[in-house]
């Protein structure tokens, strides 16, 4: 008995079966992460905050550029004249409080960058190094700066209560014909609140080095020793060059920091009697008894240019040095 064994030679198996070609099945497209419901939510979410934004961002800056060429008491838009530069010419002639308040602002950034700042980057350097208790420290330290500027204002009168504050207590000026008015002294007062803007400003500077230090490469540390520096030596010449960034977000938050200064001075006193801010001036020129819209414009229409000189520099340094990497 025998059987038949059909054999295909290889081109024969090369050969594809005759009839119809088998059709590909076209995959469908990619199922859509988000329902409407989803888009919809997105939409609301990111809408609500940009229109926000440029609502009492955008739109008051421009109106106030435009308010500043104006006069106007903020009642009715038909008593909006046009005066031109008027309001700058009587700024900077004729008003007796804007050189001092410009004054009082150049000196809240000098002391701002020469008292807290060296003494946040001494904090962050001690608890880089990982010593007991850093979590509280850092808590204890960071903590004014969580804390409203209202709240810390409030604080700080209680501290320089002439009657029952702390500090005269302390030195016995708590009584009658030794009282120290720190609040009420023209001499006195602007110091007394660069003290609690130091106190907080401190807190401040000390996260934003902590966060530097941490970036070092923990291998320039070990170089150096064994190079023979010592502790000093090794901050000096190696962590603190590495601290450049750093350093430029620092000198700019507190360039900020010095031009916004509004809330510890107008708690205390209202920026009266020596403690004259730009922005104070504002204030009492848009908010006051004698609404002079315009003229607080122009104010602050300087307050920005000052703002925009100090930001737009530090924004064009950091572009590039992002196309250079």
């Amino acid at each position: 008995m025998t059987t038949d064994i059909n054999t295909k030679s290889p081109e024969a198996a090369a050969v594809p079966p005759s009839g119809p070609a088998p059709v590909k099945r076209v995959p469908r497209g990619h199922k859509r992460l988000l329902t409407r419901r989803d888009r919809i939510t997105l939409s609301f979410m990111a809408g609500v905050p940009t229109v926000l934004h440029v609502l009492l961002v955008w739109v008051t800056a421009l109106a106030s550029i435009a308010l500043a060429f104006t006069s106007w008491d903020g009642i009715g838009f038909d008593s909006i004249k046009w005066v031109g530069l008027d309001n700058f010419k009587q700024l900077f002639s004729d008003n007796p409080q804007f050189w001092p308040a410009v004054e009082h602002n150049i000196i809240w950034f000098v002391v701002l960058i020469l008292i807290p700042t060296p003494f946040g980057l001494f904090l962050a350097v001690q608890l880089d190094k990982n010593i007991r208790f850093s979590r509280v420290y850092q808590t204890a330290f960071f903590l004014p700066v969580v804390v409203s500027l209202a709240v810390t204002g409030f604080v700080w009168q209680l501290v320089y209560n002439p009657d029952t504050g702390l500090i005269n207590s302390l030195i016995g000026a708590n009584k009658p014909g030794h009282y120290i008015d720190w609040i009420g002294d023209p001499k006195l007062n602007l110091w007394a609140v660069l003290i609690a803007a130091s106190w907080r400003h401190t807190g401040y500077m000390m996260i934003l080095y902590l966060a530097g230090l941490k970036g070092v490469d923990p291998s320039l540390r070990e170089a150096s020793s064994l190079d023979g520096a010592n502790e000093w030596q090794t901050f000096k010449n190696v962590i603190f060059p590495t601290l450049r960034p750093t350093n430029t977000v620092v000198l700019v938050v507190t360039i900020i920091e010095a031009l916004r200064a509004f809330d510890l001075v107008f708690v205390f006193n209202k920026g009266a009697q020596g403690t004259e801010l730009l922005s104070i001036l504002i204030t009492n020129n848009i908010i006051g008894e004698s609404s002079r819209i315009g003229y607080g414009s122009a104010i602050a229409v300087v307050l920005l240019v000052i703002s925009l000189a100090v930001i737009i520099p530090y924004l064009i340094a950091t572009f590039r040095k992002e196309r250079r990497a």
